[in-house]
């Protein structure tokens, strides 16, 4: 029998406190029984079954939000025993963003292939002919499962359900409380209404913990079917809005000295001398919540037997949303520094990975879908072309040669990805940036590269691009080989996917901002304006009725259809209209409804497109 202790000493965790020991030892109280091994007749028979695989993904949460990676005031302690536990890939690379690092872990491929190139205004959808993990899993026999967010498009054909979900639990767009909101739920994370296979439905209780039940219900319904499963748990905490988290815990940490100069600050990167310490203890408060939740689901698994043959993945999608500890690197979210794009990968299967093994090279997103395709021994179909690759041999402790690997991340705003913007790519041991921010849509002038020796400088503070000219100019070109490819993966590459309406996979189909195709102003300002890409797969009459904010003037609605132009008048005070009847043609549509008062002009905030 394994000792549940064995792993969470001083010698073996050198970062954390005797505080946050004894918070892990006490968490193991009641977590000792999924950390002890079965016998061995349970562990052969377990090897020899197709594994089942549970992808926990956080979102925001940053590689130093873990007492595991020498965070001394957080409190995670199941996660750092499964880490503890676990295999683990040190250094993992996601995209600087959240929907990009989405779509090259759902088909490993980078996004620019998928026409995924930024987080909203259409640009976070996925074109539906890419094909995904799931997808893959679902036609092997597997029960698929995302409980979350998605963050790939939220209408027909682009849902997961339309990706290869059987079940799904989701809400839109990038986050609650953003415009894709159903009414009455905006920024709900406590009793949230989400979307069960498509359908509006009402929860109750706090956003991750109704992810998490439901996710269980769902393993344990595949283990009753005897089929195995893939459940995909990407968690919208600790995203932002922040005002509504867990208040046991939010009481917890507000009591707590959260500053900067509490956190170990003699390597690397200093943090800023301001914190907003109320807005921290927030954050802490909901990956404490996922870590309460996490141990939930692994209890749950050693209870109807399925912890030793189940494959469960811990990573995060960014780095962290503010200004915190990252272990001395350098950057937040949307940073191409190391700060911005470095998660932890920890891969739990007591059957085959040994406890504690290190995988050195750099591995990313892109690798994860091989990599468990392997683990599962089902084949990548022949029409699909990945460009990850499995490190399950690494995993397994195997020497593999991978000298020659090339590793791109690159992120920004707007429609087209732009030659050397906000980009990284490295090899074994050098790193070549331009950090030009995210922000923008353009390069603000010639790049400036740096150059870092990751082997001998893993925490970026000495730019040696000067006196490696050669090596830059090497990088470069790997990169700009890279560019040119995953370009040309279309002839149309970089064009929207479109939404489709009056099908009868959808009705109504609901137009948010999440997905508009902004023109004027700030894309989700009240005053701004925008339209949608849609695709009419049914010539027939539809309503479209348009939700917008209130005006205390009278005015007038006009939708736009093509060229194609209705008019309605609203009164002063309204807040939703109507459009009945309208004859759409099939073939490719542009939707716009705009609102006049006066002299301003601004766009409404939802449309649902009614098939009669």
């Amino acid at each position: 029998m394994i000792s549940p202790f064995s792993e969470i000493s001083a010698s073996s965790c050198p970062f954390f406190s005797h505080r946050q020991i004894r918070h892990a030892l006490a968490a193991l109280l009641c977590f000792t029984a999924f950390c002890v091994a079965g016998s061995s007749d349970d562990l052969s028979t377990a090897a020899d079954s197709r594994p089942n695989i549970v992808l926990i993904m956080t979102d925001d949460q940053g590689y130093g939000d873990l007492g595991i990676h020498g965070n001394p005031l957080i409190e995670t302690p199941n996660i750092d025993v499964i880490a503890g536990r676990s295999a683990r890939v040190v250094q993992f690379y996601v995209s600087p963003v959240c929907a990009p690092t989405r779509a090259c872990l759902m088909t490993g491929r980078y996004n620019y292939r998928t026409r995924c190139i930024d987080t909203y205004i259409g640009r976070a959808m996925m074109d539906p002919d890419e094909t995904t993990l799931a997808e893959i899993l679902r036609d092997a026999g597997y029960a698929t499962g995302i409980f979350g967010k998605w963050h790939l498009g939220d209408c027909y054909p682009m849902r997961p359900m339309d990706q290869g979900f059987d079940e799904s639990l989701v809400h839109r767009g990038g986050g609650i409380g953003q415009p894709s909101d159903p009414p009455g739920a905006e920024g709900k994370y406590s009793d949230p209404i989400l979307f069960r296979n498509g359908q509006a439905e009402q929860q109750q209780g706090y956003c991750t913990d109704v992810y998490y039940s439901n996710a269980m219900t769902f393993v344990r319904h595949s283990r009753e079917e005897g089929r195995p499963f893939f459940v995909y748990l990407p968690d919208n905490c600790p995203h932002g809005p922040f005002h509504d988290v867990p208040q046991d815990l939010y009481i917890h940490y507000r009591q707590m000295d959260l500053s900067n100069h509490c956190f170990p600050q003699k390597v690397g990167h200093l943090l800023p001398s301001k914190h907003d310490n109320d807005t921290r203890a927030r954050i802490y408060a909901m990956i404490s919540n996922l870590d309460r939740n996490i141990g939930r689901l692994f209890q749950m698994l050693y209870e109807i037997e399925l912890m030793q043959n189940t494959i469960v993945i811990f990573m995060c999608d960014n780095g962290p949303n503010r200004d915190r500890y990252v272990t001395g690197m350098r950057g937040k979210k949307s940073d191409v520094y190391e700060g911005g794009i470095r998660s932890p990968f920890f891969m739990h299967w007591p059957a085959k990975l040994q406890a504690g093994h290190k995988v050195i090279r750099p591995c990313s997103h892109i690798d994860v879908m091989p990599t468990l395709l392997e683990a599962c021994a089902i084949d990548i179909p022949d029409k699909v072309q990945t460009d990850g690759v499995s490190f399950l041999p690494e995993l397994f402790g195997q020497t593999v040669d991978r000298s020659d690997r090339i590793l791109v991340i690159q992120s920004h705003r707007g429609n087209r990805p732009v030659r050397y913007h906000n980009f990284m790519v490295r090899n074994d041991r050098w790193k070549l940036l331009n950090a030009s921010g995210f922000a923008r849509e353009t390069l603000p002038g010639p790049p400036k590269f740096e150059l870092y020796d990751l082997q001998s400088d893993p925490l970026e503070t000495i730019d040696v691009a000067t006196e490696n000219p050669d090596v830059v100019r090497r990088l470069q070109v790997a990169y700009e080989t890279w560019f040119d490819d995953v370009g040309s993966t279309r002839s149309d590459n970089y064009a929207p996917p479109r939404i489709h309406v009056g099908t009868p996979h959808e009705n109504p189909t609901v137009l948010t901002r999440q997905d508009w195709r902004h023109t004027t102003g700030k894309p989700w300002y009240r005053n701004s304006i925008g339209h949608w890409l849609v695709h009419v797969a049914q010539a027939t009459k539809y309503d479209i009725r348009c939700r917008f904010a209130v005006d205390d003037g009278p005015g007038t609605a006009i939708l736009e259809l093509n060229d194609d132009r209705h008019e309605s008048s609203i009164a002063a005070g309204q807040t939703e209209c109507v459009f009945s009847n309208i004859t759409i043609p099939a073939g490719p549509l542009r939707l716009e409804v705009t609102l006049r008062h006066g002299d301003i002009v601004r766009g409404i905030h939802q449309a649902d497109v009614v098939r009669k």
